[in-house]
């Protein structure tokens, strides 16, 4: 497993358990990062995704909100939700990968995390943010998400 896809199941972890607890980041990065013990190579990205996320989280949701206009947030799978929210974020507000690879990799966790229907879910709503919204990509040569 790749360097990135530990990182972002790590952000999900601290994520859901944010939005589950209605707490902020600040509050349980430093408790969950000692719990979940990731390794030096893990927690750089995980820790900037949570960050990023949370610092766009009105943002993001406004957009997701906007585009599935028959979910409400509220009504979304906690762990759906913040794989989209992480998604979203890297496609909107971080350069480092290309959509596509945001959307599969979020697709992939979905299957593993999710419910039996959640990477389809996950794609509908990642797909309708690319197309009404476009997406930033990468800066750099390393685009694959595999570091």
């Amino acid at each position: 497993m790749s360097i990135r896809r530990k990182s972002r199941e790590m952000a999900l972890q601290v994520l859901f358990c944010m939005d589950v607890l209605d707490d902020d980041a600040d509050a349980l990065i430093e408790e969950l990062c000692s719990l979940l013990k990731p390794s030096e190579r893990v927690q750089p990205f995980g820790l900037e995704l949570v960050k990023g996320v949370a610092a766009c989280r009105a943002e993001i949701d406004g957009r997701l909100a906007a585009v599935s206009s028959n979910w409400k947030l509220a009504r979304m799978d906690y762990v759906d939700r913040n794989i989209i929210r992480i998604a979203v974020y890297e496609m909107l507000f971080c350069n480092k990968v290309p959509a596509r690879v945001a959307i599969n990799e979020a697709i992939d966790i979905g299957k593993k995390y999710g419910t039996e229907k959640s990477g389809a879910f996950i794609n509908g709503i990642l797909d309708n943010i690319r197309q009404q919204y476009g997406s930033r990509e990468p800066e750099t040569e390393n685009v694959s998400g595999d570091d």
